[in-house]
Parts: C-alpha cells; structure tokens; sequence
C-alpha cells in the first residue's frame, strides 16, 4: 500500500516487511537538487524507524536510476556567494548517504539505465545492487572539474579496491554493468525484464531473517569497514568549495549544459 512516508519527489510503498523508496523525479532523469536530496535523507530516517520493516528497496522511475547532481542547479550558484550557504549545501549529499548507510534494515539498490555521480554514490550506500543489462554506472565529477565528495569515496574504495576505485572516479567514465558484476560492485545482473522480481527476491530474503542479528551484523560491518571515513574525509567539501570557484569548474558546468567540449586550463 501506498505511505504518507514519501514526498512528491521521494515516494514511499510499504508492503509488508518490505519497503521501497522510489526517486520520482523521471522527468529529469532523476538528477538530484536540493530538495531532492533533503526529502531523501528525511524519508531514509523515517523508514529506517519503522520496526516492522525488515528489508528495503531503493528505486526509481523512468528509464534511468539517476544522473547525479542537478548540475544546472549548481552551475547556478555564484562563484562568490557566502562560504557559510556554500558549506551548507555542499554537506547535503553526505549528510543524504549518511542516512542510507545507517538504515537499520538491509537495503537493495535496483540499479536501470544510467546511475552516475550522485545516484552512483547512493548505490554504493545501501548494501546490495542488483543491476538490469541495460545499466551503466560512472563517477563524472572529474570531468565538470569537480572532486567526489559526499564522503563516498571511501564506499568506492571498500567495495572496489584501490586500482578500480581510482579508474572509477579519477576517468569519469561511464562502466557497463559486466564490468561492474566482475569487479563486484553488482550483486546480480538480469534482464530488464526480471528486475523487478530479482529485487523483491533479494529483500524478501532478507527480511525472513531474524532482524535483530541481520541489523546488528549490517552495523557491525558497516562500522569496522568505514570506522575511518569521517575522520578522514572531513576536507572533501572545502575541497569541492575550492574547484567550484576555480576558472575550470565554471567552463566545465557551462560546457556540460551547452553540449560541447570544454576548455579547461588548470585554473
């Protein structure tokens, strides 16, 4: 049944011990603004205290899984508004995959389409993916003259070691979804046609487990695999205040949405 959990951007089912959280923004290709990312860090919380939810979906509609950061919206932003504003949005994203990496229940991302920057990022926060043939997964900050921030990296590292984290992030590249099953960043690839049924396999195995262990198990990995990644982490959204003031990242932003090749100088 349909919950008053959700937003217009962040719809909520719940059916049983299982609930899905579906990015509904399909006209744009699900790219993540503000309030976007907003409802999803509050709608993740919400689910997340819902005891007789056992197991959850991240999904999405249309086409694509999501493109990432609304990069009209921070092209938008101006090169010398208020640090303290820059700051606060730039903490956005990681305060969002925050909230999905600490959900109690165990989470399965259903990967479509395009999933990069942002919703590559989202991905990796919840603990399994199941990706469709279609799929493709990259990290394209790197080519609009930005850093990953939102503390993901270490999600990316973790998962893919160092050398396949490094060409992920540092290429900018889009990887196909066989790849992406051999390097292990995908739990199982299947036909368009039988996504929809591999992932409710997956969440409903999960959720005919005793919840106590499943949930303290899930936070004990999470914790010893990622107990470094705050403390170190804690630069990469000065790191992105600096690039998003340089010549590069507005020639890049305003290539990227005038469909051309940019022209980047190293300054």
């Amino acid at each position: 049944m349909a919950s008053k959990l959700g937003t217009s951007l962040i719809t909520v089912r719940v059916d049983g011990d299982v609930a899905e959280i579906t990015l509904n923004r399909a006209d744009r290709r699900n790219a993540l603004n503000r309030q976007m990312m907003q409802d999803l860090t509050t709608v993740a919380a919400r689910v997340s205290d819902r005891e007789e939810v056992r197991a959850v979906i991240f999904s999405a509609e249309g086409t694509d899984f999501s493109v990432g950061a609304d990069l009209k919206e921070v092209g938008s932003m101006k090169a010398d508004g208020s640090l303290l504003r820059a700051r606060r949005d730039a903490e956005l994203g990681q305060t969002m995959l925050k909230a999905i990496r600490s959900m109690h229940q165990p989470t399965i991302c259903e990967l479509k389409g395009v999933a990069t920057g942002g919703g590559a990022c989202i991905a990796a926060a919840c603990d399994f993916r199941i990706a469709d043939s279609t799929t493709r997964l990259g990290l394209g900050e790197v080519k609009v003259g930005m850093n990953l921030m939102w503390h993901a990296v270490p999600l990316f590292v973790e998962q893919l070691g160092l050398s396949r984290a490094k060409q992920l992030i540092m290429s900018g590249d889009l990887v196909e979804v066989s790849t992406l099953s051999e390097w292990g960043m995908v739990d199982e690839v299947c036909t368009p046609e039988d996504l929809r049924a591999a992932t409710a396999t997956w969440a409903a195995k999960y959720a005919a487990l005793p919840p106590i262990a499943v949930q303290m198990i899930k936070r004990s990995i999470n914790q010893y695999a990622l107990a470094l990644s705050d403390a170190v982490m804690h630069m990469d959204s000065d790191q992105w205040i600096l690039a998003a003031r340089s010549d590069d990242f507005r020639e890049s932003v305003a290539a990227f949405v005038e469909k051309r090749k940019p022209n980047t100088t190293g300054h």
